[in-house]
Formats: C-alpha cells, structure tokens, sequence
C-alpha cells in the first residue's frame, strides 16, 4: 500500500488518517511538535499510523495530504520544497480569513485559490485540490448522508488525478460521485464554496453535509 503524510493533525487530518490507515495503507501524521494533541492518539490502527514533524512526514512519504490551516499553509509548505519535490499534494484546505464569530469569512487569495498559490510555490509537486467541500466527517464517510455528495478533483497532472480518485475510493467515494473539474485554476471554483458553509452552519449547526451537484 502507498505511504501517505498528512500535514496537520486537528479534525481533518486525523479523521483522513484513521480512515486511510484502516485501509491498509501506511500513514506519517505530521505535527507541528511532539506535544501537538490529536484524535489520532487513540485510533485503532496503530500499526499503521506513525507520527513525526511535519518536514520528516513530508520528505518520507510518496504522497502527502496538506490538512493544515489555510491562511498560513502556503508559507508552510513553501518551505517543503525540497521535500514535495516530484510527489503528489493533495489540498484539503480552504483558505479563508475568520469572521467576527470564528467561522469562515472572506477568502484569502479571491480571483485565485490555495491550490494555485500552492502549485506556483512548488512547481515540482502535483497539487491536486480535492475534499474542501464538506464537512471533515464526510470526507471519509460520505455514504452516511441522505443524498449522494460529490467531491471535486482540480489538478493539471491527469496521471495525479487518476491516484488521488483511487484514494478517495479508500475513503468511500463511488466513482459517480467524483467530479473532474479540469486543471489546477478550476479549485477556485470549489474554494468559493466555503463562501455558503458559514451561513449553513450557523442555521443548523455542525451537521455533516457536502455541497454537491444534483442530477
């Protein structure tokens, strides 16, 4: 099975890793030090899941998930040049500046996306955009809601893509519920759409959801 580093060890990139370590693969979880608190303490896949710093989780696996905060990932990862040389960076994050009650306000980088900044920084790396729009829960059980979500897929390497679907068949995505959006300027798009998650959230609260296509 493939060796994945996540970066980021809060909600999001605990959840991705439990998931993925139960499905065999071999997971680094990347923290920001020793001390950093995460879900993933106690998961039930230990054999499977290792912890280390972020640059070591980065420079030794062969394909890393960025689950760090947005506003400041772009700087982060920047400094991991070296690292993410000729590998695949999946980008779950959005990118956003917090409203006045903590959740998501304006965008940080309007008229582009995370996944651009991030692909311009690191031109030897496949940035691949992909699980930004939902809530963490769905992203790895997605067949727990009522109407089939879609996730989105950014990227300009088709052969990236066509690893990163098969990942998301790990999490539980059916093919059908996966959508192409093109190449790496199309995560705009699905950037923006954290724009309607905050009125969402504050009118019914963290229940999961995803925003999708309807059909």
């Amino acid at each position: 099975m493939t060796s994945i580093g996540i970066l980021g060890a809060g909600r999001v990139g605990a959840n991705l890793a439990d998931k993925l370590a139960a499905t065999g693969h071999h997971v680094i979880l990347g923290r920001r030090g020793p001390m950093e608190e995460t879900a993933a303490d106690t998961a039930g896949t230990a054999s499977r899941l290792s912890f280390a710093d972020q640059r070591t989780a980065a420079r030794t696996a062969d394909i890393v998930i960025n689950a760090t905060p947005g506003d400041s990932a772009l700087e982060r990862l920047a400094g991991l040049r070296t690292e993410l040389a000729g590998k695949i960076l999946i980008d779950v994050s959005n990118a956003t500046r917090d409203a006045g009650d903590g959740l998501p306000g304006e965008l940080c980088y309007p008229g582009s996306s995370l996944a651009e900044q991030l692909q311009t920084a690191l031109p030897d790396t496949h940035v691949v955009k992909t699980l930004n729009t939902m809530l963490f829960m769905v992203m790895t059980a997605p067949d727990a809601l009522a109407t089939p979500p879609t996730v989105y897929v950014s990227g300009n390497d088709e052969q990236a893509k066509k690893t990163v679907t098969g990942l998301l068949g790990d999490l539980g995505w059916q093919p059908g519920w996966i959508e192409d959006l093109g190449d790496i300027t199309t995560a705009r798009a699905t950037e923006a759409m954290i724009l309607v998650v905050p009125h969402i959230l504050r009118r019914n609260g963290f229940q999961p959801f995803a925003v999708s296509l309807a059909r």
